[in-house]
């Protein structure tokens, strides 16, 4: 049977953070499964995790990022650079009162993990990143590939005043669901119910700006901040990696072990961006393999 998941307000980092939270079967909770959404998602897209995380033992949290869903909001475009993604992360682990964390991120919420990483936070002991690659290799493919340049082409448009705003939010945002749909490869992990819940986190007051505004804000920071020299990863880092992703080349995932001391790396094939809830059973088998050392059936 699965694990109950509550809904509550954690305030960490100066801020307030709406999160979902799964106990651990054993009632230990000195282990923190801290699982990091993308765009233009929510903690919601880690519903299937969150249970398996508990029965392995973690106080599993997925938080929704600030600007997100009923998590607070700042205003300001440098309020969603790197050092306050990081900072967010490091004040959840902190209000868990944890003494080992493992984190997980996809989209968003990789690019943060592996920052998280590479700056080596506070009791960090495992990475599970999906879907997004290292800093350094984005930036080192983007300059030699056409087709990854071709693919990232919306950070651009981003990067306008208002009208992505309009674009992303008119007809009941109606192209929230277009986003999901358009790269997913299994429609049906993404029936109605589901792609509301990203529609109407889309429609809060100020929630698109500021879920556009990791983008800006990275842009602005340019280069060297967002793929720092200091980009070693020592902690044991798993990649899961959907083969059919519409946004990233497969190909940025090759050269990793020259940044990740102790590198594990599974690709799915025929499975899109959205790999955790695309493909949830076996994502979730390899994450209980990796975290147990027993190799799944």
């Amino acid at each position: 049977m699965d694990l109950p998941v509550t809904t509550r307000l954690i305030e960490a980092n100066g801020l307030i953070f709406e999160i979902d939270e799964c106990l651990p079967a054993n009632g230990d909770t000195r282990k923190l499964a801290l699982c990091l959404h993308g765009f233009p998602e929510s903690k919601f897209s880690w519903k299937h995790q969150l249970p398996l995380l508990g029965t392995l033992g973690y106080r599993a949290w997925a938080p929704n990022l600030r600007g997100y869903g009923g998590s607070s909001r700042p205003k300001s475009v440098g309020a969603y650079g790197l050092d306050h993604l990081v900072a967010d992360v490091e004040g959840l682990i902190a209000a868990s009162k944890a003494e080992e964390t493992l984190l997980i991120g996809h989209d968003w919420g990789a690019i943060i993990a592996w920052h998280c990483a590479m700056r080596k936070i506070r009791t960090l002991s495992r990475l599970v990143i999906m879907n997004v690659p290292h800093p350094t290799r984005y930036i080192e493919e983007i300059a030699v590939n056409p087709a990854q340049r071709r693919k990232s082409w919306y950070v651009l448009f981003f990067q306008l005043p208002r009208i992505p705003e309009f674009v992303l939010t008119r007809n009941k945002a109606r192209a929230i669901s277009g986003i999901i749909l358009k790269m997913a490869v299994d429609r049906s992990r993404f029936p109605a119910e589901v792609l509301d819940q990203y529609r109407a986190n889309a429609l809060i007051p100020g929630a698109m700006t500021a879920m556009l505004n990791y983008y800006r804000a990275a842009f602005r920071a340019g280069r060297k901040a967002m793929a720092p020299s200091q980009n070693r990863v020592e902690v044991p880092t798993l990649i899961i990696w959907g083969e059919e992703d519409g946004a990233l080349e497969k190909s940025l995932v090759f050269g990793t072990e020259r940044f990740v001391s102790d590198l594990t790396v599974r690709f799915l094939p025929g499975v899109s961006h959205w790999v955790q809830q695309e493909a949830p059973e076996t994502v979730n088998a390899i994450l209980r393999a990796w975290l147990t050392h027993v190799p799944s059936l």
